[in-house]
């Protein structure tokens, strides 16, 4: 998953990869004493849009690459942030659907993926096997 930046005025998109499992102990820290949540509920509130939740964690990716950034200074219209799949994950996504979906709805829900998926960025920390979101 992509944590996809893109101020207004700005000519690129600034694209990190997101995964929860991959954030060190004291960004979790930070992050949990920020948003009031513990970790689980942190990356649910994350993937439901919870902006509190998605300014954090912005918060943690800006300051990786800016030490002086504090929380206060990360503010941004819902537009410029969003989080994107990676091609794997929609993938693995696209065969929970084949499987489970409501056969009426099936059909359309695999076209939007199918969609979804050639224009997908490709897994680029080369961590093996794409896994779905921690949401739990």
């Amino acid at each position: 998953m992509y944590l996809v930046y893109q101020p207004d005025g700005s000519d690129e998109p600034k694209r990190w990869h997101y995964n929860p499992r991959r954030i060190m102990s004291a960004e979790r820290e930070r992050i949990e004493k920020i948003t009031g949540r513990d970790w689980s509920d942190f990356t649910q509130a994350v993937m439901k849009g919870n902006s509190l939740c998605r300014r954090a964690l912005l918060f943690v990716f800006l300051k990786r690459e800016h030490p002086t950034t504090r929380f206060e200074d990360v503010d941004f219209a819902w537009e410029e942030l969003r989080l994107e799949h990676s091609r794997g994950e929609l993938l693995l996504i696209r065969e929970q659907v084949a499987e489970n979906a409501p056969a009426e709805q099936r059909d359309a829900i695999l076209a939007s993926l199918d969609e979804d998926i050639a224009s997908a960025e490709d897994d680029s920390e080369g961590e093996g096997k794409a896994q779905l979101p921690v949401v739990a």
